[in-house]
């Protein structure tokens, strides 16, 4: 039987339209550790600043992430937002571009500023209104253009204006005359105006405002979703409920799916993965529990991040591995979620190693490296290499277990905190990226042959050579083995 991870690769196949609110995501970091004199506020001292898209944007970042070809359709002002939206836009692979320029009014621009991983305000320039008459016919030409091409059109409705006025009717109108499935994320509480989709996602609170009925507990959720599709001819409804996962409904079935977050830092752009993800999973024709149940998978991926952020592919396969081993609550996680848990171990005042290898056949060697580690720091990660990595670098007879199996076992073990699995030989990315306080190697290894121990010390991290136990290593253990049979 195949794993759902196996479907993964399908959604490479996908090609949809995103129809929406284009937003620009600026996020200004800094630290705060004097309160101003002008007046009882803090003031940041900016470290660096970075810029990503949102909204609709973002929706169709995260289909692209996944491989899909993506037509986005929406406004930008002749202002330097929208210069930056457009290159944003350009630089992502399988994006088309299909821009309508605003007579009048701003980029819609959201500026965090964030001080220590906390989010102390949030300043939107945006123009709230329905295009106008031309801009209107613009969007709907490039709607037209651009159905031929696709399998699923999705409205993303962010309330900043473009999918007022007859956009949404005349888009549902041209989808179900070309035969293409449309999905709507949805803002507001009117969902007459979303009339004949075959699909909407509401979280909690947009399901309570348009069904006004409770939605606490799965019953209620199913009654209010199916009070939506009633009230309004809409094929299905797939409720986002947070912690408590999501729910797909129909007007004769229901499935309830828990949430599968290890660990969640950020829950931005969470219902633009979903969405996202959906689209991919129906434009190649998976039946919805599965497009569900890889949309469920995916939000879980991106809430480990921190900001708006995008899932790969194969983040999205590694992580439905590790849910089906049945470790989705487990200590294992993806080398892009690394970053946002050092950084919380961190504001903890913690102290984060970190190691790595193959861990083939985990022996007394091991244990005892892991035991030396973990003694140095508070937290210990360790890196575990790919199959691939190991075949690689140990030849086409090794690994003897599978990564998930390795990492699986390491997880197990009380002296580690969090294991990795990485596909590079060297695990330089990664220690760069996480900058540990302490990194740890056997001391088979001379200073100079570890990697990453420069980089280390150059931050004025330390390097840990732990005391070997002799007699011990996964080849000779192989080779004794071998000579028995």
């Amino acid at each position: 039987m195949a794993h759902l991870a196996d479907y993964v690769g399908d959604l490479a196949r996908a090609r949809i339209a995103v129809i929406g609110d284009i937003m620009l995501d600026r996020f200004i970091y800094g630290d705060v550790d004097r309160i101003s004199p002008e007046a009882p506020v803090p003031v940041l001292v900016v470290d660096h600043t970075r810029e990503m898209l949102g909204g609709a944007g973002n929706v169709a970042a995260n289909a692209a992430s996944l491989g899909a070809g993506v037509v986005l359709i929406g406004l930008v002002g002749e202002d330097d937002t929208g210069t930056a939206v457009r290159k944003l836009i350009a630089d992502i692979t399988g994006v088309t571009s299909a821009l309508v320029t605003r007579e009048n009014g701003p980029t819609t621009l959201k500026t965090r500023v964030v001080a220590r991983h906390q989010q102390i305000v949030r300043l939107d320039s945006e123009l709230i209104g329905a295009p106008s008459r031309d801009e209107a016919r613009q969007i709907l030409a490039e709607l037209r253009s651009a159905i031929g091409g696709v399998h699923v059109i999705l409205l993303s409705d962010y309330g900043k204006g473009i999918l007022l006025g007859d956009i949404v009717e005349k888009s549902i109108g041209m989808a179900r005359d070309a035969g293409k499935t449309i999905i709507v994320d949805p803002k507001g509480y009117d969902y007459t105006v979303y009339r004949g989709a075959d699909l909407i996602t509401p979280n909690l609170r947009e399901l309570r405002a348009a069904s006004s009925l409770p939605v606490d507990g799965d019953e209620a959720v199913v009654r209010a979703c199916r009070a939506v599709i009633s009230g309004n001819a809409i094929g299905a409804v797939i409720a986002t409920r947070g912690p408590q996962g999501m729910s797909v409904v129909t007007e004769t079935d229901a499935i309830h799916l828990p949430t599968v977050a290890r660990e969640v830092f950020d829950v931005s752009g969470a219902g633009d993965t979903v969405a996202a993800t959906l689209a991919c999973a129906i434009s190649v024709r998976m039946p919805i529990e599965q497009a569900a149940r890889l949309a469920n998978a995916a939000a879980g991926v991106v809430v480990g991040k921190l900001g708006t952020s995008q899932v790969t592919s194969s983040e999205l396969a590694a992580s439905l591995r590790i849910i089906e081993l049945g470790r989705s609550d487990a200590k294992i996680i993806l080398a892009t979620e690394a970053v946002a848990h050092v950084q919380s171990w961190r504001s903890q005042g913690l102290r984060v190693g970190f190691t790595n290898g193959c861990f083939d056949l985990l022996h007394p060697g091991h244990l005892a490296l892991l035991r030396q580690g973990k003694a140095a720091c508070d937290r210990l990660v360790v890196a575990v290499n790919s199959d691939e990595s190991v075949r690689r670098l140990k030849g086409t007879t090794r690994p003897v277990q599978n990564e998930l199996a390795r990492a699986a076992v390491l997880a197990s073990l009380e002296t580690v905190d969090r294991v990795i699995i990485f596909s590079e030989d060297t695990p330089i990315a990664l220690i760069e990226a996480l900058r540990p306080d302490v990194l740890i190697k056997g001391a088979d290894y001379s200073l100079h042959e570890v990697v990453g121990a420069e980089f280390v010390q150059i931050y004025g991290g330390e390097v840990l050579l732990a005391e070997l136990e002799e007699g011990f290593s996964t080849t000779t253990t192989l080779a004794r083995v071998h000579a028995a049979q």
